[in-house]
């Protein structure tokens, strides 16, 4: 009986339930509830990382990171910052890598300071390293010393050539750690000797023992002034931009307008930039100081363009030549020479600056480039502090980043040349045959000579294409931040 009650129950359950309407069904839940997911803040530096570039970076908008919507708000930047634990991997992960190769960030912004004043702990010789035939051994070119450095002291010169580093063979896999780790070394010097059409490299029996030192390197190597073809002739080697020399470098020019010179050679072979604010100086230096002539063109990343063009006006992404140097206390007047034809020595080092130099000169004067292809970069980087509304750098850590924020053309539009600036004149520096600057026999210089007494360039018989030589490695590639060129002064980013 049991049984047949419940079967009874279950049958009018199962008649009413079929004629029910869905809507007629109330279903009964119990509320659940569950703790709001809280997204902590991203900590200082990442959070001073993002929005330093996202305000000045120049290719922004080529960066998902910081044109995706969802990043506007909060927590979901939070989240994306809190996944990067190193800020420089969060960096360079928002770097537009398909043209940037030169943006950087530093733990200590010390570092950038040092940069920028060309301060750095060094023997005091810049150097090229070649292979030992078809061997994994090395031997080494000085390309030129440092003036008041260990090595000049120690009686190295151009052209010397070098093969054991404490009595060990400089080989491609200790080069680095012989010749970069160790701030006092033995240098073996060497000679190439050739016998029966065959040449040799080999010890020579001279060394010399050298302590680095920090010191800051004197851009300006040499300045002479030399009869050719009966013309007064200024040759300048110069290899950086460094503004604590502008008022040394003016000096260089005093002494050339003085002289009278005719023609000015500007050898920038081993120049890897440096302050935009001292080419302009040379530029005016060079040719006019003339504030209603244009030299170069600012263009930045959309918004800070629009912010430069409402605050200060359009004209103010015009950079003009100038008549003094304002960096100085006092104000320093320009020796201009008001040259209408200039000779650049040039190579793969010219970079930066050096171009801005050359390819701002441009429509103005007859440059005669004699050399190689130069590095090809035409954009400036500022340095960015974590700085607050009043300008106050956060004093919680140290970090500071120097991205690319500024494109620079001449007064014509041109810019963009990728492959560098192509030369008049193509000549490869013989690095088995370094003799000394302003040597008439110097593979480069001696294409200028021709150059200027208007004879036909010829071909110059390379000692290191008859040797065989095949490049490994050059000394600017070690230099912190080689082929940079930076806004000097500093652009005041946080007052902006």
């Amino acid at each position: 009986m049991k049984n047949i009650k419940f079967i009874c129950a279950f049958l009018v359950l199962a008649v009413l339930l079929a004629n029910c309407k869905k809507s007629d069904i109330v279903t009964v839940t119990t509320p659940i509830t569950t703790k709001p997911i809280v997204v902590p803040d991203a900590n200082e530096i990442n959070k001073f990382v993002y929005n330093g570039l996202k305000d000045y970076y120049l290719w922004v908008d080529k960066v998902p990171s910081f044109t995706a919507q969802k990043y506007l708000i909060k927590d979901s930047l939070n989240y994306f910052l809190n996944t990067y634990t190193d800020p420089a991997k969060l960096f360079n992960n928002l770097l537009y890598t398909s043209l940037d190769k030169w943006s950087f960030i530093v733990d200590d912004s010390q570092t950038i300071t040092n940069w920028i004043q060309g301060i750095s702990e060094t023997m005091g010789f810049d150097f090229m390293l070649s292979y030992i035939g078809s061997t994994n051994n090395l031997f080494g070119f000085v390309r030129y010393v440092y003036k008041g450095s260990p090595a000049e002291k120690a009686g190295m010169k151009r052209g010397d050539l070098f093969m054991q580093i404490n009595d060990t063979q400089l080989t491609v896999s200790n080069y680095q750690t012989l010749l970069f780790t160790n701030l006092t070394y033995k240098m073996s010097f060497a000679s190439i000797t050739t016998v029966n059409s065959t040449n040799y490299i080999d010890l020579n029996g001279k060394s010399v023992t050298m302590t680095a030192i920090t010191m800051q390197e004197n851009p300006i190597l040499l300045d002479t002034i030399l009869n050719v073809n009966n013309l007064k002739v200024g040759y300048l080697v110069y290899n950086a931009f460094n503004a604590d020399f502008d008022l040394q470098l003016n000096n260089v020019f005093g002494k050339f307008k003085t002289a009278g010179i005719d023609r000015l050679v500007l050898d920038l072979r081993y120049n890897g930039g440096g302050s935009v604010q001292t080419s302009v100086y040379l530029a005016s230096m060079i040719y006019s100081t003339s504030k209603t002539k244009i030299f170069f063109k600012r263009q930045y990343n959309t918004g800070l363009q629009d912010y430069f063009v409402y605050t200060e006006g359009a004209a103010s992404l015009a950079q003009s030549f100038t008549d003094s140097i304002t960096t100085s206390t006092p104000k320093a007047k320009i020796n201009s020479l008001n040259l209408n034809k200039l000779y650049v020595i040039t190579s793969s080092n010219t970079a930066s600056a050096s171009e801005l130099l050359i390819n701002g000169l441009e429509p103005y004067i007859d440059v005669v480039n004699i050399g190689s292809n130069s590095a090809g970069k035409y954009v400036a980087s500022a340095t960015i502090k974590d700085w607050d509304a009043n300008g106050v750098v956060n004093p919680n850590h140290k970090w500071a980043m120097q991205p690319i924020i500024v494109k620079m053309t001449n007064s014509l539009g041109v810019s963009d040349f990728v492959n560098g600036l192509v030369p008049d004149v193509t000549v490869k520096e013989d690095i088995a045959n370094l003799l000394p600057f302003a040597d008439q026999n110097e593979s480069l210089f001696k294409s200028v000579i021709s150059n200027l007494k208007g004879a036909t360039v010829l071909p110059v018989e390379s000692k290191s294409a008859k040797l065989g030589l095949i490049d490994l490695y050059d000394s600017q590639d070690h230099k912190p931040f080689a082929k940079q060129m930076y806004v000097s002064p500093l652009l005041d980013i946080h007052k902006n």
